[in-house]
């Protein structure tokens, strides 16, 4: 049977997951916190840091002890069994398809900055971007994985460069309040905002195989990346509070406030490549999801072909195909890119939670600290988004009896009963 060679190192790997998390919001959604949240973002931002840090961890430990393509949904199935663990998979696979095209959505804020784009020709570029995204992955995560290596690297010399420059200029700015900014509502508002920032810290465990040495590696990469985008996002929220600007997309003015100009275009650069880079590594993960069901039996076989350099091809089609028609729905339709953020949030809250009860009976005591931290964590988020938690119950209510509905026949199929 196929197997997917694993290519991926500790250093590739903490690139791959830095850049993933950095990936559409890293000059956007500090923007977004802040007109939510005021000063209160900035606690939001260091709270859900150090947050997701036990999260990652957990994540971390599964992967390393138990590499499967399948994940989260793995892990869940390994500890309760297979229905809800395909469940589990199965919403992860249909809410890609809506996730990763607000990715897009927010990804061309900055293409529209450099092009001007509208109507039909902003729909026909952004299939356009899928299309190319396909023919990228047909070698596999190793090329990507270097490149965004090294644009992570490019955005921590942005962000370091700008800290500096405000610092030689002296400018006079007004610091924040801290202690009147600590309030429990505007903190959770930005919260379930910034919580996008974070989804990618399960797909990284659906590529444990995609490492050589999962066991060795996935732990000091994905701790490493989550580590270093939480103290990025922090500082550029705080770059945005202390140079105050009136353009569109804030960093492109503060950018330009401290260094002089062409803030448009390398803001631009940069937030175009992050945001392609995080579709690139979910529209793999859900690949090799799809791949993996399809090895089970869950899926049609059709799904299970890999190409020669070890990548699911059909899987990958299918999944960039899906995204490609939410796209040209949430055109037609007019949907709101904050309301796809948080619908797609919800629904990785249901993941991480149950993924968290799973690492409970799967990993060994000495980790129940911090699985229990992440289950308050994943309380904690569910309550900030209230009533948008609604359409991941409904996702999950209606792929459970489904799943029950299956087993069932394939068990009196097996009997000989049909």
């Amino acid at each position: 049977m196929e197997q997917i060679r694993g290519t991926i190192g500790r250093w590739q790997g903490a690139g791959l997951m830095a850049t993933t998390l950095l990936g559409t919001g890293v000059f956007i959604l500090p923007q977004m916190t802040l007109e939510k949240a005021g000063t209160s973002a900035l606690w939001a931002w260091a709270l859900l840091t150090l947050a997701i840090i036990p999260v990652t961890l957990v994540f971390g430990r599964l992967s390393s002890r138990f590499p499967h393509a399948a994940g989260p949904a793995f892990f869940v199935e390994k500890a309760f069994g297979r229905t809800l663990g395909r469940s589990i998979g199965l919403i992860f696979l249909l809410v890609i398809p809506m996730g990763a095209p607000a990715a897009i959505l927010m990804t061309f804020q900055f293409v529209t900055s450099l092009i001007p784009l509208a109507g039909w020709g902003l729909l026909a570029a952004q299939l356009l971007v899928i299309g190319l995204l396909w023919v990228a992955n047909l070698r596999g995560l190793q090329v990507s994985a270097k490149a965004q290596f090294a644009l992570t690297l490019g955005i921590v010399v942005v962000v370091l460069t700008l800290f500096a420059a405000l610092g030689v200029q002296h400018k006079a700015v007004e610091l924040p309040d801290f202690e009147s900014a600590w309030q429990a509502g505007p903190m959770m508002l930005a919260a379930a905002i910034a919580f996008w920032s974070f989804l990618g810290v399960e797909a990284m465990t659906h590529l444990a195989d995609d490492f050589r040495e999962p066991e060795k590696d996935m732990i000091p990469a994905m701790m490493l990346g989550t580590v270093l985008v939480g103290m990025i996002y922090l500082g550029c929220t705080s770059l945005l509070w202390l140079v105050p600007s009136t353009s569109g997309v804030a960093m492109m003015g503060v950018f330009d406030a401290l260094l002089g100009g062409a803030g448009a275009q390398v803001i631009a650069i940069l937030g175009i490549a992050a945001g392609l880079a995080t579709v690139n590594v979910y529209s793999g993960s859900a690949a090799r999801l799809l791949w993996s069901f399809s090895r089970e039996g869950i899926m049609p076989r059709w799904f299970e072909k890999l190409n020669p350099h070890g990548v699911p091809v059909r899987a990958q089609t299918a999944i960039l195909g899906a995204m490609a028609l939410v796209l040209t729905l949430v055109f037609v339709t007019g949907q709101e890119l904050e309301q796809l953020i948080a619908w797609s949030n919800g629904v990785f809250v249901i993941i991480y939670a149950l993924s968290m009860a799973a690492a409970w009976r799967l990993l060994p005591r000495s980790s129940r600290p911090f699985i229990l931290l992440g289950l308050l964590f994943c309380a904690a988020l569910a309550w900030s988004l209230g009533e948008r938690m609604l359409y991941a119950l409904l996702l999950l209510s209606a792929v459970l009896p489904l799943l029950w509905w299956q087993k069932g026949h394939l068990q009196r199929k097996a009997s000989g009963i049909l």
